[in-house]
């Protein structure tokens, strides 16, 4: 069946189009990524801009175009954090199913977790003895979804993400010593709130998904071009994640914008990622992450598919 998954998320706004096989296999036909940043100010307005609705709607015309090309018969947009704590957002979501013909979903902070689990753990041995966490940092949230094999056991969304935490606490370029300081104070807080005692313990592996942690996976390996292939699977120590966090911070917006492996639209960002994927590291108690190309878009091809 061949399906098309967009998701309109805080940062980004990102297509995939697949072929889904009876038994589950994934054959990607196109995949893209734009940063539009529609939550650009939720955190202190509560409402999305006009501005940023313009970005995002601009994008979905040109996905539109690539997925009636390729012939998709289902189509479904997954619309998260942002869109769910703005006051605007039912309005958008509308908008996105009658100009865009997608079937546009505002998922629940659960379903949003099953689905990104779903992606990152389809292409995994199905180990049921091994207990991992996926570490989805998003524009405005961060989620953690536990669990083993396919089966999701525990979830959180908590409220920190790469934008909101830029806009909360970056006020200079490049940030100063106090303003990291105070974003990882800030997200270890929220980690800590969030994350009870008794859901870390067992777990022993971590696969981070999204785009700071592809992000700083190819800037390690220095890809420019961006290569999936090489992200897909590749190790992050915590070492090197701090080793980038200073490599990045001592940089201006416009510094970082020519770093080989980093889209130059998530410049503003990936200091901030940065900080929240050491946080959820040093939570868990972990050393290294496995970061995943696949996450809640595979998770939604899947499931539009009949193969969650």
């Amino acid at each position: 069946m061949r399906v098309a998954v967009v998701d309109i998320g805080t940062n980004s706004t990102r297509l995939l189009v697949a072929e889904v096989a009876d038994d589950g296999a994934v054959q990607e036909l196109a995949r893209r990524s734009q940063v539009t940043r529609l939550g650009h100010g939720v955190d202190a307005s509560g409402r999305l801009d006009d501005a940023a609705i313009g970005r995002v709607f601009a994008v979905l015309a040109d996905y539109r175009a690539c997925i009636d090309e390729l012939g998709a018969t289902r189509t479904m947009a997954v619309l998260t954090s942002a869109v769910r704590d703005a006051s605007n957002g039912p309005q958008f979501a509308a908008r996105v199913r009658d100009d865009y013909g997608l079937d546009a979903r505002t998922l629940a902070g659960e379903q949003e977790a099953q689905l990104t689990f779903l992606g990152a753990t389809s292409a995994r041995p199905d180990d049921g003895d091994e207990t991992l966490v996926v570490i989805d940092i998003g524009g405005g949230s961060t989620e953690f979804v536990i669990g083993a094999g396919r089966h999701a056991r525990f979830f959180t969304s908590t409220q920190a993400g790469v934008v909101r935490m830029s806009e909360r606490h970056i006020a200079h370029d490049p940030p100063t010593a106090p303003e990291l300081e105070a974003i990882a104070a800030d997200t270890r807080s929220v980690y800590d709130a969030a994350l009870p005692a008794a859901e870390r313990e067992g777990v022993s592996a971590a696969v981070a998904v999204a785009g700071t942690a592809t992000s700083l996976a190819a800037i390690d390996q220095q890809l420019d071009p961006y290569d999936p292939d090489r992200v897909e699977g590749y190790r992050l120590t915590g070492a090197t994640v701090q080793t980038l966090l200073g490599r990045l911070a001592a940089m201006s917006d416009a510094e970082r914008r020519e770093v080989a492996g980093l889209q130059p639209d998530r410049a503003p960002t990936i200091v901030a990622g940065a900080v929240l994927l050491g946080e959820a590291m040093r939570a868990f108690g972990l050393d290294t992450v496995t970061v995943s190309e696949h996450d809640i878009l595979r998770g939604g091809a899947l499931q539009l598919a009949g193969r969650a």
